[in-house]
Formats: structure tokens, C-alpha cells, sequence
């Protein structure tokens, strides 16, 4: 960008725009009740605005489809400029992403508080909301994000195994996909009739006392997740079980619902609401009560660390659990510094490729799942920090599948290139996408899962 120069009478003063920005990211709140903030015009300006920075940057490119999409349409637009694209294909790149927070963490030099103001994320969301808004959204779409909904019906014991069976066999896949545009060769998950929540009932509303250490309490309260609670209760059996035998009592909230990210990456805001109306004052009960909580998928807890506190930022119960809901692994770093860890591993894991979620690499707490599987003897563990293209939806669609396919390839090659004894993700999501991409009989391993066999408990 050429300087801007300004004139006076005793001197001439040059101040120029700054290529990039050395300080910390910032966030502003998502003022998503403004009517302003639904404004199609606004938006279409927005858009072009920052389609154009990303045009001339084009840094983020191998992230996710999203860029290659915009950059596409630039390279083939009479202009070579965004102003040659035409407004309704703004949308192609919208419906590309979803919400992985990766370009702004990892990528962007233009993000706040870099005068440019770049957050392509939350200019993603305003979109998808404004989309919402007018009801242009797939029937698909929202059953997909009912997750709370598909949980309860799917759940029920003969339920669960029509449903299982179903997604596993090809014709009726091909039906899925005609009717309701599910991608006939993706992966869905597996729904248990005992669930969770049923599996710990003793931990529901459990009292106990726990040996603070640095910030953390030694008492937790586990939130389960829609899809830990009815799709792999195991993730967070694992959890309890590790954490017990770390001398950490394990608590469950009388009831949760899903934390609101698929409807988030919807657009559906409304719904987020719902869903923090529902959770926050549970959640804000066991924090005030002493409890630390922690959430075994990554997303549900950068949703209480992130999401909610800036779509919400004057609520000071959604501030309190933000403040006290970690990521497990991150909660027992934070005990091994204060020497609270126990560290006495009966067996040895060889090597493990490790697939840094990107829900979790964004909440900015450093490698932590690394960082405790490292201190198993005789483990090595090879770190894939790449997006798997999953994003709980994205991947099952008719219309993305491929595409999420080919954003998983270079990690699928990362694990085959390592020859690793087990792999997996914190994101059970992305380390069954993982699986799928191999297609060699193997299996998924949760990281939870892996230090559960380490203590041999």
C-alpha cells in the first residue's frame, strides 16, 4: 500500500501503513443483536473489503477450501480483482468455512490490533447469521446441528441399532444421500443407548474436596459434550478414570445440553443463546461451589473460553465459567507443575502421531497433550499440526465430502509417513476422519484413552 503523506507548513510528515503486526491477536465482541450487524449491503461491503486484503495476501491459502475457493474466482474474474467477482459467489467461500479459527490464530497478519481490523472468522459468522436470518439454510443442515435432538432418538436402545446398522450398509447410505444429501462414503458416528451421562450417574451431583494446586482447584466437573455423552461415552469414562486415579474427585452437572457450536457454525445465533441459557447457570452453580470444569472435546471448550464471553461479553456468569473451564490435558500440565501429577506409568505407548485439533491449538494453552504423553517412558510422540477438514458436519455433506477427503490427505500421509504404534485427536471427529482417510483397519486412538493405558487402569 502506497504511503499517505501529510502536509504542513514546517515540515512534511510520512506515515505509513504497517506490513503485518507484531502483537498479540485481539478479539472484539460479535455485536450480533445490532440490526446493523444483519445488514446485506454492510455485509457485501465487509466482504469485499476483506476478500480484497486476502487476495493480495494470500498466506492462508493452504488452510482450508475457503481461500483457494476466493482466490479462484479472482484469478478467473475479467479484473484479476475481487471488484470482478460477482456478489453472489461471495457465498462459495462462506459455505467453505467452518469456523476452524486457524487463519486468524496461526496465519493472519492483518488481525487486530492491526488497524485493518482482519477477522475473517467472525466475518464468516455475521454471513452465516444474515444467511440463517432469511432461511437459506438446508432442512440437512439443521438436523445435523440438532444434536441434542438426533442424540435423544437415536439413543434408544432398538433405536440405536437401526441407526447404526443403517449407516453402515450402502444401499440405504445411497438413500441418505438422495434424500437428505449426507455424502453416501462418509464416515457417521456410532450412537450408544447407554449413554454417558447414565454410565457415571454416581458422579452426577457428587460432593467432594480437592488439593488446589496453582490455579487449579483438584476438584472437577466434567462437561460431558452431546457427543461424548451418546456417541463415544468411552472419551470421557477414560477422563474420570484418569483423573481419580491423579487423586482428582470427578463431578457431572444435574443436566447440560449441547454448548452451541454446531448451531454457532450454523448461524443460527438464537439457538447459541438457548444453549447458554440452558448450560451457564449450571455451570456458574459448580464454579461458585469450588468446582474447576473441563470438557473432553475441544470445541465445546473453546465455545465457554471464547464464543460465549464475546457474544456475551456483559454476562458476567458467561465470564466465570470461561474463566474456569479447561482443556483435560491442559488441566493436568497445570498439576504436573505443581509436582500434583502422578507420573508412575506401567506401560510404554512406542510411538504415537498426535493430531493437534485445531478447537484446541486456538485456545492458545501450548502443546499440553503432547506435553503429558511425552512423560510416559520409552513414548515418543510426532505432532501433525494441520486441520483434518472434518468440523463435525462439513465432512458428511454431500457437496464437501471430497473436499474434506482431499484437507485430510496431508495428515493421513503424516501418519502413514510415521509409522506411529497408535494415532489419534483430541478431536474424536477428526481422528475417526483420519481413519476413514487410511482405510487400513486401524483405529482411532482418543488421547485420553492412550494415557489410560499408560497408567494401566
Amino acid at each position: 500500500m502506497a504511503p499517505v503523506i501529510a502536509h504542513s507548513t514546517e515540515t512534511t510528515i510520512m506515515a505509513v501503513v504497517r506490513e503485518g503486526n507484531l502483537e498479540a491477536p485481539t478479539r472484539h465482541p460479535l455485536n450480533w443483536k445490532d440490526p446493523e450487524f444483519y445488514n446485506e449491503e454492510s455485509l457485501y461491503s465487509e466482504l469485499e473489503r476483506v476478500y480484497d486484503i486476502c487476495h493480495g495476501c494470500r498466506r492462508c491459502v493452504s488452510l482450508c477450501q475457503s481461500f483457494p475457493t476466493l482466490f479462484d474466482l479472482v484469478d478467473e474474474s475479467d479484473t484479476f480483482e475481487v471488484d470482478g467477482v460477482a456478489k453472489a459467489d461471495y457465498w462459495k467461500v462462506v459455505d467453505h468455512c467452518y469456523l476452524c479459527d486457524l487463519c486468524y490464530m496461526t496465519k493472519c497478519p492483518y488481525v487486530p490490533p492491526h488497524e485493518w481490523e482482519v477477522d475473517f472468522p467472525h466475518l464468516m459468522l455475521r454471513a452465516k447469521a444474515v444467511k440463517y436470518k432469511k432461511g437459506d439454510v438446508k432442512t440437512r443442515d439443521k438436523i445435523l446441528t440438532s444434536t441434542d435432538a438426533l442424540g435423544k432418538l437415536a439413543g434408544i436402545p432398538v433405536v440405536a441399532g437401526i441407526v447404526n446398522a443403517t449407516n453402515r450398509a450402502k444401499p440405504t447410505r445411497k438413500l441418505l444421500e438422495s434424500v437428505l444429501e449426507v455424502h453416501a462414503d462418509a464416515r457417521l458416528p456410532e450412537f450408544q443407548s447407554r449413554s454417558l451421562r447414565s454410565r457415571l450417574s454416581a458422579n452426577v451431583d457428587k460432593q467432594a474436596t480437592g488439593e488446589a494446586a496453582g490455579p487449579t482447584s483438584g476438584k472437577v466437573a466434567m462437561f460431558a459434550t452431546c457427543y461424548g455423552n451418546r456417541n463415544e461415552p468411552i472419551i470421557g469414562e477414560d477422563l474420570v478414570a484418569v483423573f481419580e486415579h491423579n487423586g482428582i474427585p470427578v463431578t457431572m452437572a444435574k443436566k447440560e445440553q449441547c454448548c452451541g457450536m454446531p448451531k454457532l457454525e450454523l448461524g443460527d445465533l438464537e439457538s447459541v443463546e438457548a444453549a447458554k441459557n440452558a448450560n451457564i447457570p449450571v455451570l456458574a452453580k459448580l464454579v461458585d461451589e469450588g468446582w474447576d470444569i473441563v470438557a473432553p472435546i475441544p470445541s465445546c471448550a473453546l465455545m465457554f473460553k471464547q464464543e460465549l464471553p464475546l457474544m456475551f461479553p456483559d454476562d458476567a456468569d458467561v465470564k466465570r465459567v470461561g474463566e474456569a473451564i479447561f482443556d483435560p490435558f491442559e488441566y493436568l500440565m497445570l498439576r504436573h507443575k505443581h509436582g500434583k501429577l502422578n507420573t508412575d506409568f506401567k506401560n510404554p505407548l512406542g510411538k504415537v502421531a498426535y493430531h493437534a485439533a485445531c478447537h484446541q491449538r486456538v485456545q492458545n494453552i501450548g502443546a499440553k497433550t503432547r506435553d503429558v504423553l511425552s512423560l510416559i517412558p520409552e513414548t515418543e510422540v510426532e505432532v501433525i499440526e494441520r486441520c483434518s477438514g472434518h468440523d463435525g458436519t462439513y465432512a458428511v455433506k454431500k457437496e464437501f465430502h471430497e473436499t474434506s477427503m482431499k484437507i485430510v490427505r496431508p495428515v493421513v500421509n503424516r501418519v502413514k509417513k510415521i509409522a506411529a504404534d497408535h494415532y489419534g485427536s483430541d478431536c474424536p471427529m477428526a481422528g475417526h476422519h483420519i481413519e476413514h482417510g487410511l482405510a487400513d483397519g486401524s483405529q482411532t486412538e482418543h488421547p485420553m484413552s492412550l494415557l489410560r493405558q499408560a497408567y494401566g487402569i
